[in-house]
């Protein structure tokens, strides 16, 4: 899995790229992390490149959320299609994530 970063103002965009699995998740979780500890509290991840996301990217994705939070900051997703919008649909995770169809849609949501 590669992830991309790119700012737009005060919002840091992460596109990771490939599989967030078990083999991936915690380079995943941590890049998260380290954006979070240095400041970087307005998040948006577009997945639109991403294949498939375990139960091990979910706890990821879950942990950002409340760190953001935490952070009084704030954390939107965006390009969940396909595959990845199936499994958020059957675990349910719609309700728990800001979700934006579009990564402008997202990046307005979180300023």
């Amino acid at each position: 899995m590669d992830v991309i970063e790119q700012e737009a103002g005060n919002v840091t965009i992460v596109e990771p790229r490939g599989r967030i699995d078990s083999a991936t998740a915690k380079e995943f979780g941590d890049r998260l992390a380290s954006l979070l500890n240095t400041g970087r509290h307005r998040l948006v991840i577009d997945l639109k490149s991403i294949s498939y996301i375990s139960s091990a990217g979910f706890r990821q994705l879950l942990i950002a959320n409340k760190s953001t939070e935490e952070k009084n900051g704030k954390l939107a997703l965006c390009g969940i299609a396909g595959e990845v919008k199936r499994l958020f649909d059957i675990g349910a995770f719609g309700d728990l994530f800001l979700i934006y169809p579009t990564r402008e849609d997202g990046i307005a949501s979180v300023q």
